[in-house]
């Protein structure tokens, strides 16, 4: 810059540097935040998915042992084995 003393342009540009340092180091805290956050969410889902799975191995067994007393229970013998 033309006719403009060093020590006033070194002084404005760490003016200039401070404030988008500043800038940069709120976004980075906001988004450190969000990492936590979504890291919850994750967390639980995991937690959820893990629930849902033991729960549905559960139903699937009791299906599985309905399906087949209901097949022993319509299946007639034969009268040579009664």
């Amino acid at each position: 810059m033309a006719g403009i003393p060093a020590k006033i342009e070194s002084e404005s540009m760490n003016d200039e540097t401070r404030q988008r340092l500043e800038t940069v180091e709120a976004n980075l805290a906001h988004l450190e935040h969000q990492v936590e956050q979504l890291n919850g969410v994750i967390i639980q889902q995991s937690r959820t998915v893990d629930l849902l799975k033991k729960q549905v191995q559960r139903q699937s067994a009791v299906l599985e042992s309905m399906e087949l007393e209901r097949i022993k229970a319509n299946q007639t013998k034969p009268p040579h084995y009664q």
